[in-house]
C-alpha cells in the first residue's frame, strides 16, 4: 500500500472503504502471521483493513461525493472498540473476526452503506456486514486453527477510501483520502 495516490477524473477506479489499524495492531498481526500462518499467502502488513464497503469499479469523478459520504458517517461518531473474536476461512481468504465492542463500527458501516445508497453507487448485501480483517490468501482451503492474535481491543486510526489495483502477486493498495473517525464529534 502506498499513501496518497492521484488519478485523472476520466479514469475508472476499483475502490473500496476501510477502517484503518492502528500501527500496534499492525505489529501485533504483522507476528502472529509469521507464528500461525504457516501455509498459503499472508497479507502485507501494510495491506491489512477492515473493509466498510467494496465499490468495484468507479468513474474517478465520483471519488469526491465518495469521500464526502465517508466524512458524513464518520463525523460524530464514537470510537469504535473491536478485538479478535474468531478464525474464518472462506473458500480463497482465512480473517480474523472482530468482535465489535458497543456496535459502533457497524453503525459506522450503516451509515456508510444507506449514503453510498443514496447515492446510487452501492447496494448493502443482504447478510449483516461482519468486521474483520484478511489475513491471509490462498488457493486451496488449509483448515488452519490458529490461536487468536492477541491485540486486545482496538480502535481503529482513520478510515480510507483505497483504490485497488489488480497485479500478478496479488491486488496493492493505494489510499486516495484518510478520513478521521469521530471527524464531527
Amino acid at each position: 500500500m502506498s499513501s496518497t495516490a492521484s488519478v485523472g477524473d476520466d479514469e475508472r477506479l476499483r475502490l473500496f472503504l476501510a477502517l484503518q489499524l492502528p500501527e500496534a495492531t499492525l505489529d501485533v498481526l504483522s507476528r502472529w502471521q509469521d507464528e500461525h500462518l504457516t501455509t498459503g499467502r499472508p497479507v502485507a502488513r501494510d495491506a491489512l483493513h477492515v473493509t466498510l464497503a467494496f465499490l468495484g469499479s468507479r468513474p474517478a469523478a465520483e471519488l469526491a461525493a465518495i469521500v464526502a459520504v465517508l466524512r458524513e458517517a464518520a463525523a460524530g461518531a464514537a470510537p469504535p472498540g473491536l478485538e479478535p473474536s474468531a478464525w474464518r476461512e472462506t473458500r480463497s481468504v482465512g480473517m480474523v473476526v472482530l468482535r465489535d465492542d458497543g456496535g459502533e463500527a457497524a453503525a459506522l458501516a450503516g451509515r456508510l452503506h444507506d449514503g453510498l445508497a443514496r447515492l446510487g453507487i452501492y447496494r448493502p448485501e443482504a447478510r449483516p456486514w461482519l468486521p474483520h480483517v484478511t489475513v491471509l490468501r490462498f488457493r486451496q482451503r488449509p483448515r488452519l486453527e490458529p490461536p487468536l492474535p492477541e491485540t486486545g481491543t482496538f480502535v481503529p486510526s482513520g478510515a480510507a477510501a483505497y483504490l485497488s489495483r489488480l497485479h500478478p502477486s496479488g491486488a496493492r493498495y493505494e489510499v486516495l483520502e484518510r478520513v478521521s473517525l469521530n471527524a464531527g464529534g
